[in-house]
Parts: structure tokens; sequence; C-alpha cells
């Protein structure tokens, strides 16, 4: 699949927000330039960036004459426009399994498990407080159990194929089996985890990428 438009994204690449995006760039083989911004890079809160993104968060996409911000608005118009039927179903109930798990991330995964990576990755080691960290290890290991016991009976979290929800969560995923803490074995969420982990691209803009 080739494009000739201009995509720029704008964010860090640490980000799991960002990672989203270009994982998904990556898997419709559209290029893009990215800049570094957010974070250790600043340039979020500028005028210019805000007149783009009035949150002064990252990631932003420019399109042409185009901006979208919110990581999985990103994914679904970048789905749309480029045509990723496969991974963002025209179906109505099935692009509505998609759309629950990413919005399940958004609303409940995403803070609980942005809690635990900023009390351990984000702040100094003499500052964290071990019983911050528990509290946030347990709400995500009960939102893992959930996410296992769908797992244990489908392949993937839109169905049977690989979507834009998986991208969603993968980033996450990532986090949660990476970071330093005692967590329980879901098998399911495992397995699912070893087949993001067979593709070039999640382990390309996630897993190589690291904790930081």
């Amino acid at each position: 699949m080739t494009n000739n438009n201009a995509l720029t994204v704008l964010g860090r690449s640490n980000s799991s927000n960002v990672q989203k995006v270009m994982w998904l760039l990556d898997e419709i083989e559209q290029p893009c330039l990215r800049v570094d911004m957010g974070g250790q890079f600043g340039g979020n809160k500028d005028a210019d960036y805000l007149a783009k993104n009035p949150n002064g968060v990252v990631p932003t996409l420019i399109h042409e004459d185009v901006v979208v911000w919110e990581s999985n608005t990103i994914l679904r118009y970048l789905a749309n426009h480029f045509r990723a039927d496969g991974l963002y179903p025209a179906d109505s109930v099935a692009r509505s399994w998609v759309d629950r798990w990413m919005d399940w991330q958004l609303s409940s995964l995403g803070p609980a498990n942005r809690d635990l990576f900023m009390r351990i990755i984000r702040t100094p080691a003499d500052q964290r407080r071990q019983e911050a960290i528990d509290e946030s290890r347990d709400r995500n290991a009960e939102l893992f159990r959930l996410l296992d016991r769908f797992l244990e009976r489908s392949k993937y979290l839109g169905g049977a194929s690989f979507s834009i929800a998986d991208i969603a969560v993968g980033p996450l995923a990532y986090r949660w089996l990476t970071l330093p803490v005692e967590r329980p074995h879901y098998g399911n969420v495992q397995r699912w985890y070893d087949l993001l982990c067979e593709r070039k691209a999640f382990r390309k803009h996630v897993t190589e990428i690291g904790l930081s």
C-alpha cells in the first residue's frame, strides 16, 4: 500500500499513545515524519502546538490540511482514510467489538496503567512509595484478569483477527508485562501478547523502544 500524501506525527517515541499511531502506520505501510514533542522535548504547551491540539498532549497527526488529535481517534481516522477494513471492520457488529476495547483502554486500563508506570519509571527511586505502587499494581491486575477472561474465548480483542483494538491495548500490555512488579500469570493474555510480539511493527515501535 502506497501513498504520496504527507503524514506528520507530533510526539516522542516513548509515549504509549504515540507508539499506537506509529505502529498502525507501519502496519498499513504509510510513511510519515515523526517530530519529537512532549516530555523531555517540550513544545506541546507552546501556542503553535495548542492551536493544533488544545489539550497540549501527544500525539497530534497532521495529514495535509487535516489535524487530528486523541490517539484512538487518530487510529480510527487512519484506518478509515486508508480503507484498512481488515484492521477496522465496516460491519457494525464487528466494529463494535473493536470500539469497545478501544474505549475500555481509554477509560479504564489507560489511567491505571499510567499510574503504575509513572510511580515506577518516572519517579526517582528515593521518592517511590511502595504502597502506591502496590495499589496501582493491584488495579492493573484486576483489569488484566478481565482481559484474560475475554481472551479465553477470543484470539484477538476484536475477534478472530488482529485489529486496531489490539494496537490500542498492546503498548500497555507491554508495560504491564515488563515493569518490575510481581504480577499474576494470565495465560490468555500471555498467548495474545506473544502474537503481538510476532509483529515486526510492534517490536519496532514498542518493545525495542523500552520503558523510559
